[in-house]
C-alpha cells in the first residue's frame, strides 16, 4: 500500500462514503440546532437565577416570579419548583427529543478540522487532590468556588444589614448572627444539592445529551459531595453554637415543629449525611469499600428526613434533580432484577476470568462501555463495574468481559468456575452462576472512532476495553463502515508475561484479513517484573472452561443507551404523573382539609414523587418489556450466533502470531516522554487521541507528559488529546 493511502481517513474513502456517510437533511440539522439553542438559553437562565439568588437583586426577582405564580393550585411549592427544578426537568425532556432526532448516527460528514487544542482533552492539573483535571473541568471547579465565595459574601452583607435594621438587643446580636449564618449556609447547601444528584444518574438523559459517561460524572459527584457536606456541616455547627450560647441546645435539637423548620429531622438527615461523607473519604473507600457502599444507601434517610426538616416548598428547590435520580434508580432496579445467561465462563492461567453474557439484539453499546455485574451465589448486595471486552460488531447476542482476580469477590468467582469445569455437565444446575447486569453505560458516541490517530495506553487488565476497540475498528475497516482511525499504537504495561495471551483474544486476521494493508498497527508491550522472556513463552496455556445452562434470559435493554423513544416516554409520563398526583392531592386533600404541617407536607411531596415513578413509570416499563419481548420473538434467537460465541471463547487455544507488529521489552517501564516525542516526529502535525485505562499513577504519568508536550510543542508537532477510561470509585 502506498504512502498516499494513509493520508486520507477511511471515512472519506470512496468505498465508505456512498453507503454509510450521508449529509444530514436541512430539517434534521435545523431541529437539532434549534433544540440546542433552546436548551442553552434555559440552562444559562437557570444558572444565572441560582447565581443571583443570594443577593438582593436575585432574591427580589425570584420573589416576583413566586408572587405571580403562587395562586396556582400548587401554591408556594409549585412556584419554587418552577424556578429551581422545572428548568432541569424541561432540559431533560428536550434531551429526549434531541436523542430521538439524532438516532444512532455515528458520523456526520463535515470538513476536516485543523489540529487544535480542546478544553475537555487538555490536562491542566495532574498531581493535585482532584486527580487528572482537564481545562474544562478546571473552569467548572473555579466557577463553583467563585459561586460559593460570592454567595457567602452576599449572604453576609444581607445578614449584617438585617442586624442593623432589626431591633435585636446588642447582647443577642452575636447569637443572632450565628443563626442567620447557619440559615444562609443551609440555603447554599440546598443550591449545591441541586447539582449533587445529577452526575450519579447512570443512565440519565442529561448525561447522554452532553455525552459524559458515568465513570467521569462520578468524579463530579465526589467533588460536589465534599463541598455540599462541608456546607451542611457548617450549617448545623453554627446553629449548635448559637443554641449552646443561648442555653437551649438539647431542647432545640429535639424540637419537631408543626409549622416551621423541624429540627430533629434535620439532625437525623445531617447524621446520615456525615456517615456517608466520612466513609466516602479515599482511605476508607479504598480499604473498606463495602463499608462505603453500604453506608451510602443512607441517602434514602438523608433525602426523606431533609424533606421532613424543611417542608414541601423548600424541598421543591432540589426536587427536580432528586426526581431525575429516582427515575434512573427505579429503572436500574427493574433491569437488575432480571437474571442473565452466562454463555461461557473461562479461567485463564494468568489469573483472569472471561464471562460471555447473553444480550438481546436491540441492546446498544459501544466498545468503550462498561457494565455493573452481580453474581448472586457470591453476594446479593455487591455490584462490580467491568469494562466490556467485546465489540458490538462481534455478534448480535453476546457481550464479553474480562475480570482480573484481585480480591475476595473475584477470587470466589474464579473458584466457582473452576469447580464447574470439574463437574460433569449433566450435574451442573441452573443456580451455578446467577448473573444480573446493570448497563451498559458509556459515551453516547464512540469517541474512539473520531480520531484518525490513536494511542491506547493500558496497565494490566486495562487492556480489556482496548481489545473491544481493536475488534470494533477491524470490523468496521473490513465491513466498510465509518471509521476514522488509520494509525493505532498500543502501549501495554504488564507485571508478568503470563498476561500476554490476553492480546490474542482479538483474532485480527480472522476479523479483517490482511488488516496490515489497511491499517497501521503498532503494539509495544512492557513486562515490568521480568528481566527476560519466560521459558514457557510461546507455549499454549489451556484455560479451564465451563459451560452454563441456558434459560433464555438476556440482558435487559432498559438503561444505558436503551431505546430513546421508550426512555423518553418513561421520563415524560412519570413527570406528568407526578404533576397530576400533586394537583389531585392539593385539590382533594391539602386545600379542603387545610393541611399546613410543614413536615407532613414534605412527606406527602416525597410520597407523590415515589408513587409517580412506581405507578406511571412502572406502567411504561411494563409496556416496554412486552414490546421488547415481541421484538425479540420476531428476530428470534439464532443458534448459529451462540455457536459463534462458543468459538470466540475458544480462541485462547489458537493464538495468532503478532510478531510483525508487536515489540516486547522486559524489565522496563514505558518512557512516555520518549514515546510521545518519537510519535510526534513520526506522525507530524495531527490530532492524536490518547486513551488511558489503568491505575491512577499511570493516568498521571501519561497526562503529565501530554501536558508538557502540548505546552512546548512547535507548529509542526503532534497535538495529543488525553482521555481517561479508568473507573475508580
Amino acid at each position: 500500500m502506498g504512502s498516499d493511502s494513509l493520508k486520507n481517513p477511511l471515512l472519506l474513502g470512496d468505498e465508505v462514503e456512498p453507503a454509510y456517510v450521508k449529509n444530514p437533511s436541512l430539517l434534521k440539522s435545523s431541529l437539532k440546532w434549534g433544540l440546542k439553542l433552546v436548551i442553552w438559553v434555559i440552562f444559562i437562565a437557570w444558572v444565572a437565577l441560582i447565581f443571583l439568588y443570594p443577593c438582593e437583586i436575585g432574591s427580589k426577582l425570584i420573589e416576583k416570579i413566586i408572587h405571580s405564580t403562587k395562586e396556582s393550585v400548587f401554591g408556594l411549592s409549585g412556584s419554587l419548583f418552577l424556578v429551581f427544578s422545572a428548568p432541569i426537568v424541561v432540559i431533560a425532556i428536550l434531551a429526549v427529543v434531541h436523542l430521538i432526532i439524532s438516532g444512532e448516527e455515528v458520523f456526520e460528514k463535515k470538513s476536516l478540522k485543523k489540529p487544535g487544542f480542546r478544553l475537555w482533552t487538555f490536562p491542566v492539573l495532574v498531581d493535585g487532590p482532584f486527580g487528572v483535571v482537564s481545562a474544562a473541568e478546571l473552569i467548572g471547579i473555579i466557577l463553583f468556588v467563585v459561586f460559593v465565595i460570592w454567595a457567602m459574601y452576599a449572604y453576609t452583607l444581607r445578614n449584617l444589614n438585617h442586624l442593623v435594621e432589626s431591633d435585636v438587643p446588642a447582647a443577642d446580636k452575636g447569637q443572632r448572627l450565628l443563626e442567620l449564618t447557619g440559615l444562609r449556609l443551609g440555603m447554599l447547601g440546598l443550591l449545591c444539592l441541586i447539582f449533587l444528584f445529577l452526575p450519579i444518574s447512570r443512565g440519565s438523559l442529561l448525561l447522554r445529551l452532553i455525552d459524559i459517561p458515568f465513570e467521569h460524572a462520578t468524579r463530579y459527584h465526589v467533588w460536589l459531595g465534599h463541598l455540599t457536606m462541608m456546607i451542611f456541616t457548617l450549617h448545623g455547627l453554627f446553629y449548635v453554637i448559637a443554641w449552646a450560647i443561648k442555653g437551649t441546645l438539647v431542647q432545640e435539637l429535639l424540637q419537631w415543629k408543626r409549622v416551621g423548620i423541624a429540627n430533629l429531622p434535620g439532625v437525623i438527615s445531617l447524621l446520615a449525611g456525615l456517615c456517608m461523607w466520612v466513609t466516602s473519604l479515599h482511605p476508607v473507600r479504598k480499604d473498606y469499600f463495602e463499608l462505603f457502599f453500604y453506608t451510602h444507601q443512607l441517602y434514602v434517610v438523608f433525602v426523606v428526613f431533609l424533606a421532613l426538616h424543611v417542608g414541601d416548598f423548600v424541598f421543591s428547590i432540589v426536587a427536580g434533580a432528586i426526581f431525575i435520580f429516582m427515575l434512573d434508580r427505579f429503572l436500574r432496579f427493574c433491569q437488575s432484577r432480571t437474571t442473565v445467561d452466562v454463555l461461557s465462563a473461562k479461567c485463564l492461567p494468568c489469573g483472569t476470568v472471561e464471562l460471555v453474557l447473553s444480550k438481546p439484539q436491540s441492546l446498544r453499546y459501544n466498545a468503550l462501555s462498561f457494565i455493573f455485574l452481580q453474581v448472586r451465589e457470591l453476594s446479593w448486595l455487591q455490584w462490580h463495574p467491568f469494562s466490556v471486552s467485546s465489540s458490538p460488531l462481534d455478534g448480535n447476542h453476546h457481550l464479553a468481559i474480562l475480570i482480573k482476580v484481585l480480591g475476595k469477590w473475584t477470587g470466589s468467582l474464579r473458584d466457582s468456575i473452576l469447580r464447574m469445569s470439574e463437574t460433569e455437565p449433566s450435574k451442573v444446575t441452573k443456580t451455578t452462576i446467577t448473573a444480573s447486569v446493570e448497563g451498559p453505560y458509556g459515551h453516547e458516541s464512540p469517541y474512539h472512532l473520531m480520531y484518525e490517530n490513536l494511542i491506547l495506553v493500558a496497565g494490566g487488565i486495562g487492556i480489556s476495553p482496548f481489545l473491544a476497540v481493536l475488534s470494533d475498528i477491524l470490523h468496521r475497516v473490513n465491513d466498510g463502515k465509518p471509521c476514522l482511525p488509520r494509525r493505532i499504537m498500543v502501549v501495554w504495561a504488564v507485571k508478568k508475561s503470563d498476561e500476554l495471551p490476553l492480546l490474542s483474544t482479538v483474532d485480527m486476521e480472522s476479523i479483517c484479513p490482511f488488516f496490515s494493508d489497511k491499517l497501521s498497527l503498532e503494539i509495544n508491550i512492557y513486562v515490568t517484573r521480568e528481566s527476560e522472556p519466560s521459558l514457557e513463552e510461546g507455549k499454549v496455556h489451556v484455560a479451564s472452561n465451563s459451560s452454563c445452562p441456558f434459560s433464555g434470559h438476556s440482558m435487559s435493554p432498559l438503561v444505558g443507551t436503551g431505546n430513546n423513544v421508550w426512555s423518553g416516554l418513561y421520563f415524560i409520563i412519570s413527570t406528568v404523573g407526578f404533576i397530576v398526583l400533586m394537583a389531585l392531592l392539593r385539590i382533594f386533600y391539602i386545600n379542603p382539609y387545610d393541611v399546613s404541617t410543614w413536615w407532613y407536607l414534605g412527606l406527602l411531596f416525597i410520597i407523590c414523587m415515589v408513587a409517580s415513578v412506581v405507578i406511571f413509570g412502572g406502567g411504561v416499563i411494563g409496556l416496554w418489556h412486552l414490546w421488547e419481548k415481541r421484538v425479540s420473538a420476531k428476530v428470534g434467537e439464532e443458534d448459529n450466533d451462540r455457536t459463534k460465541v462458543e468459538t470466540v471463547a475458544d480462541k485462547y487455544s489458537s493464538q495468532k502470531n503478532l510478531e510483525s507488529s508487536t515489540i516486547i521489552q522486559y524489565g522496563t517501564r514505558p518512557d512516555f516522554k520518549e514515546i510521545f516525542s518519537t510519535t510526534s516526529r513520526k506522525w507530524g502535525n495531527v490530532d492524536v487521541g490518547v486513551i488511558v485505562c489503568g491505575p491512577p499513577t499511570l493516568q498521571s504519568s501519561v497526562a503529565k507528559e501530554i501536558r508538557s508536550h502540548n505546552i512546548r510543542r512547535q507548529r509542526h508537532d503532534t497535538i495529543f488529546h488525553f482521555n481517561s477510561h479508568s473507573f475508580d470509585l
